[in-house]
């Protein structure tokens, strides 16, 4: 049982390099002249962080519900 789990690492390693290689090797690759007519992803704008409050309105707040 100790020998399976110690095999595991070992497993999935081979699965994903596996992978790679059928990736580099099976899969076809687009042409050149494809790939540069292609627009590049560009993605949306992050949206702005929202406001934290302010330290003294906490401080404010937990002191008016005592």
């Amino acid at each position: 049982m100790y020998a399976l789990v110690a095999l595991v690492p070992f497993v999935l390693l081979g699965t994903v390099m596996g992978l790679s290689w059928w990736e580099d090797r099976i899969l076809p690759r687009p042409d050149p002249a494809e790939a540069l007519t292609e627009a590049p992803f560009a993605p949306a704008d992050p949206a702005p962080p929202p406001e934290l409050p302010s330290n003294t309105t906490l401080l404010t707040d937990q002191t008016v519900g005592r």
